[in-house]
């Protein structure tokens, strides 16, 4: 996660450290200005609590629950905000696909808003890098995903979607096991967000061979998950 967050250490990226504890401010990654944090709690709490004071209210600490909930307790002005899951993965998986990388955006932003409106990567948004999917007959798009806020260590699938008309038939496996397949080719392994009571997304995964980890995020101003 913590290279996840560096980005490769593109203009803006900065790191901290304190003792065994390292932070990394990201910003406008994933839909927040994050503030990855890992180490242990006593040395995590006085650089969480330096780094804020720097960078300001709108970066949102993100780790290992027990830590966020351990930070959150114990560095001022800072409030628990969400558990999630945090999955990643290595291996190429094992499937049969016809899902394939799209030469543009046409139809994107309509399916999302249809299917999937909370979505945090939409056509055109910073970071949100190229989309794979699975179309019909027509042409048209039944299964999407995203190729999103990917750093140079780890790819980052985002962006999933699947037309109402076509759910239950395994589509979503089909897209995000090729773009889980292409970011592992490039970047050696691929990780995801998802909801932690999402479970039908993370059955999907799994089978794709993605492990879940149990992560979380604070925040010093109200804010949504994740």
């Amino acid at each position: 996660m913590i290279n996840w967050a560096a980005q490769g250490f593109v203009p803006g990226i900065r790191a901290w450290y304190d003792g065994d504890a390292v932070a990394v401010a990201s910003p406008d990654v994933s839909k927040h200005d994050r503030l990855a944090v890992i180490g242990p709690v006593d040395h995590a709490v006085r650089l969480t609590a330096d780094v804020l004071a720097e960078v300001g209210p709108s970066y949102r600490p993100f780790g290992d629950e027990a830590l966020i909930r351990d930070l959150a307790e114990r560095v001022p002005g800072l409030r628990f905000s969400a558990a999630f899951g945090w999955m990643d993965v290595d291996t190429l998986p094992d499937l049969t696909t016809t899902a394939a990388w799209l030469d543009g955006e046409d139809g994107i932003e309509a399916l999302l808003t249809e299917a999937s409106p909370s979505s945090y990567a939409w056509p055109g948004h910073p970071g949100v890098r190229r989309w794979a999917a699975v179309t019909g007959d027509r042409g048209e798009l039944l299964s999407i995903a995203a190729d999103a806020w990917s750093a140079p260590e780890i790819g980052f699938l985002a962006g999933v979607a699947t037309h109402p008309v076509a759910r239950g038939k395994g589509l979503s496996r089909q897209v995000c096991g090729f773009v889980t397949a292409e970011l592992v080719k490039r970047h050696g392994r691929v990780g995801l967000m998802v909801d932690g009571n999402n479970a039908a997304a993370i059955k999907v995964y799994e089978r794709l061979g993605y492990t879940y980890r149990r992560v979380a995020a604070a925040s010093a101003t109200p804010a949504d998950p994740k």
